[in-house]
């Protein structure tokens, strides 16, 4: 059959769209995405056809019409499992909320709110009058406002108290942040004017106050939350840079990054100060995250003192930077899970992860391996090993969890093998997440607690394993 012969035996897309699997395919996806899927099928078999090769029979188009249209629809903001052994890991979405959380977000999605409608009155309320109360019971603070994430609650502090005047900062406290987001340049965009004292590793208390001067606005306390520098080095404690703010009568304030509303050595970890802990040393201003180790939906949390919080709250970039209903919503019922810490490692997602022992995790390790062992085909072999989870997110840098978990080393190809396994894997049905260190695939488990699920989705790795394997020994 010729070239011409061939395009003319191609089905017409208003042919295809007359077929009883089409005229299917309609009613589940709507006209408009079914005709676009045929009319680039049939363009792609044209380009085919003009290269010489043969054609498809129209049947053939119609049967890959459904999965073609699923595949186009899909959302790219999938479920996976996060088995990197980072628990709050930024680009796989940091904290999984609590399940009341989670109810409560649905409910409010679901229904028209209070959200600002005072009830008792009838009037127009305050959106901050949902987590207020709840928010200076937990941390002791005297008001509190909300923003949609951290880096937004410090560059509305540092505009509302010190745009136009200085922000004095330790060199060593210039952090950077995920995304190469910088402190200078946050404090820059606040229209504050930066003053570094100090040096990287030592900074005094007489840096401070020889810095202090009549165009200052605030000194602000930043937490190194996601790094250390160690050895000879020296900062100035909150409690005493206290007394150097109010001698100068500026506000200290004190960015905590990733804040936690509860002593984390009660779940075997290291400490990290506590949003408690940093107003009860004086700072007057906290800001801090609700979805890191609070365990929330993303947010920004800026507690402290009346006043400052109603100057703040009567910026108005602060109408830029509020959270919705939804995360309103959640955040509140993440909040209430604090005022029962006894069960907070049960309720809480975050805690609960992080809490697991290695004894279970390292059990579940050998449940596994021979499932995964035969998901791979004899491709890899599979080997429990020990683990090292880190909190992630710039929560305690230094700190790593014992974990237990699966090392898939490959038996031919090294590298390529792997690289191709890890390919398959975020092919799955529930793409699976892992690391590549010392030559293996590692799968931390700490993250993985639905065992039956991540069991019966692993096994359609058969072919993609076996194609990979064949892959990398061609």
């Amino acid at each position: 059959m010729g070239t011409n012969s061939s395009l003319r035996a191609l089905p017409s897309v208003d042919q295809l769209l007359r077929s009883e699997l089409a005229v299917a395919a309609i009613e589940r996806f709507g006209r408009p995405a079914v005709t676009e899927v045929l009319r680039d099928t049939v363009a792609a078999l044209r380009r085919k056809v003009l290269q010489g090769h043969p054609i498809q029979a129209s049947e053939i188009i119609l049967d890959n019409l459904v999965a073609s249209i699923e595949e186009r629809e899909r959302t790219t903001l999938r479920p996976l499992y996060n088995l990197t052994g980072t628990v709050l890991h930024t680009n796989l979405g940091r904290a999984l909320l609590a399940e009341t959380a989670i109810d409560a977000a649905v409910a409010a999605m679901r229904s028209a709110v209070s959200l600002e409608y005072d009830l008792d009155s009838g009037k127009r309320g305050e959106r901050d009058d949902h987590l207020r109360a709840l928010i200076c019971e937990l941390t002791g603070a005297e008001n509190a406002t909300v923003v949609n994430n951290n880096a937004a609650a410090v560059l509305l502090v540092l505009n509302s108290l010190a745009a136009g005047k200085e922000a004095i900062v330790s060199r060593g406290e210039l952090i950077e942040i995920g995304g190469a987001f910088r402190m200078p340049d946050i404090m820059a965009r606040a229209g504050a004017r930066l003053v570094e004292v100090g040096t990287t590793n030592r900074t005094h208390k007489s840096d401070y106050a020889n810095a202090l001067g009549p165009d200052a606005g605030l000194i602000l306390k930043v937490h190194t939350s996601n790094y250390r520098i160690e050895g000879f080095t020296k900062e100035v404690k909150p409690q005493e840079l206290k007394d150097i703010a109010h001698k100068g009568a500026v506000p200290l304030v004190h960015d905590l990054g990733s804040g936690t509303l509860t002593d984390l050595t009660r779940f075997g970890l290291a400490h990290e100060p506590t949003v408690r802990e940093a107003i009860d040393e004086g700072a007057d201003i906290v800001t801090f995250s609700g979805d890191k180790l609070l365990g929330g939906p993303q947010a920004g949390f800026i507690v402290g003192r009346k006043d400052l919080i109603q100057t703040i709250n009567k910026n108005p970039m602060k109408r830029a930077l509020r959270v919705d209903k939804i995360r309103m919503a959640a955040l509140e019922a993440t909040l209430k899970l604090y005022r029962d810490p006894e069960r907070l490692s049960q309720r809480l997602p975050t805690m609960r992860l992080l809490s697991r022992s290695r004894e279970e995790i390292g059990a579940q390790a050998q449940r596994l391996a021979p499932i995964v062992a035969k998901a791979v085909q004899g491709a890899f072999n599979v080997a429990v090993v020990d683990c090292a989870s880190q909190i992630g997110s710039g929560a305690l840098p230094l700190a790593t969890v014992p974990s237990a978990g699966l090392a898939l080393t490959a038996i031919d190809g090294g590298g390529r093998a792997l690289e191709e396994l890890s390919a398959a894997l975020r092919r799955l049905p529930v793409p699976v997440i892992g690391r590549i260190e010392r030559g293996s695939l590692v799968l931390d488990l700490r993250c993985l607690e639905d065992e039956a699920a991540f069991a019966a989705n692993i096994a359609d790795l058969d072919m993609r394993a076996g194609q990979a394997r064949g892959n990398s020994q061609s």
